[in-house]
């Protein structure tokens, strides 16, 4: 049994690689944050396309209002350059750019995301984050029922076919791997064509009918819609999946301590559970956790294709209305998710892989 003091002073190692590793990632998440807001305002450059807005929308503003019809020109330009400049003082853009993407910075770091510019919810908020909460659910359930169906069809698939190498299944999946180089939304439009309009069976797009229905309804309506965007995903990925999973069982079923595990007579279940799964129970969840990097951001262009309204839909109606305040807080959201998925994958990965020598970094080699 290993002293209570070994114990100990491997949790404070661990506990100081912990910090060590949040630290790297929250220079990565600042880094990362205040180069989208340099980006996404151009340096600054969109600062003056919001002026001609704003003195376009103002001049709009006064010449729609009949009480205003009478004034002279010159009247009247003095109005509407006295409103171009409260505007500009209330977005702060009389201020250098420099200031100002600073203060974002820290702001959206805190998630004070603030209001968005053009968008907002379907409840009406202009709120940034209730416009990103409002989307999110909906790029979850469909990204995450669509790869997680993959994941754990995938892995078994790869499991089945590692004790059937050279048969007629394993060569059919290696001949469809190469169909994983099309996107998603490349088996989507043709999705649609086959089962929404040549086959009218399933609805083009959409998340639910219109109007949403109620009840056991809903759930029916919703799982329709998902049909055809889940079997785009997961059509463009299996079969590579399958095919990288069976390709390290292999390789790891064709270990010494799995020969001889054979030569005793083990049960086959028993040497996969024991000698191959358990030994790779680190990376395959590490790929399952990197799969779930992916479900944060969603796909702009799938969503697209079926009109479905996550958060890849979100960034592409913001980056059209150029609402940055929307298209940094996507981006915040998903740094920070991004963060706690790779802290959590560097700490299980520490705690099932016992070839990761962190402690041995804080004993200094010893």
């Amino acid at each position: 049994m290993m002293p209570r003091r070994s114990w100990g002073r491997d949790l404070r190692y661990l506990a100081l690689y912990l910090v060590k590793r949040l630290l790297a990632l929250l220079v990565t998440v600042l880094i990362g944050v205040y180069l989208t807001i340099v980006v996404a305002n151009m340096g600054g450059q969109v600062d003056e396309l919001r002026r001609v807005q704003i003195r376009s929308e103002a001049f709009e503003q006064v010449r729609a209002d009949p009480a205003f019809q009478e004034m002279a020109s010159a009247e009247r330009n003095a109005l509407v350059e006295r409103r171009v400049a409260l505007e500009v003082e209330r977005l702060r853009l009389d201020e250098p750019f420099v200031l100002r993407s600073v203060d974002y910075l820290q702001r959206a770091m805190r998630l004070d995301l603030g209001r968005a510019e053009q968008m907002h919810s379907d409840a009406g908020s202009r709120r940034v984050s209730d416009i990103i909460v409002e989307r999110l659910p909906a790029t979850l359930l469909l990204f995450g029922t669509a790869n997680l169906l993959v994941f754990f069809v995938a892995v078994g698939s790869a499991l089945w076919l590692s004790r059937r190498y050279g048969g007629r299944v394993d060569r059919l999946v290696i001949a469809l791997a190469p169909s994983s180089a099309a996107p998603g939304w490349f088996y989507g439009i043709f999705l649609i064509l086959a089962f929404a309009f040549l086959v009218p069976l399933l609805p083009p797009g959409g998340m639910v009918a219109a109007p949403p229905p109620q009840g056991l309804a809903y759930a029916i309506s919703l799982a329709r819609h998902m049909l055809l965007p889940v079997a785009a995903m997961v059509l463009s990925s299996i079969f590579v999946s399958i095919y990288a999973w069976r390709t390290f069982f292999l390789i790891h079923a064709s270990e010494d301590y799995v020969e001889m595990a054979r030569a005793k007579g083990l049960p086959s279940r028993l040497i996969e559970r024991r000698y191959i799964l358990r030994p790779t129970l680190a990376p395959i969840i590490t790929n399952f956790l990197l799969m779930l990097i992916g479900l944060w951001s969603g796909a702009i262009i799938l969503e697209q294709v079926f009109n479905w309204p996550g958060l890849g839909s979100l960034l592409f109606q913001a980056i059209g209305f150029r609402d940055t305040p929307v298209i940094i807080g996507g981006v915040v959201i998903f740094a920070y998710l991004l963060a706690v998925t790779v802290l959590l994958l560097d700490l299980l990965y520490a705690l099932l892989d016992p070839r990761v020598r962190i402690l041995g970094e804080g004993r200094g080699g010893a």
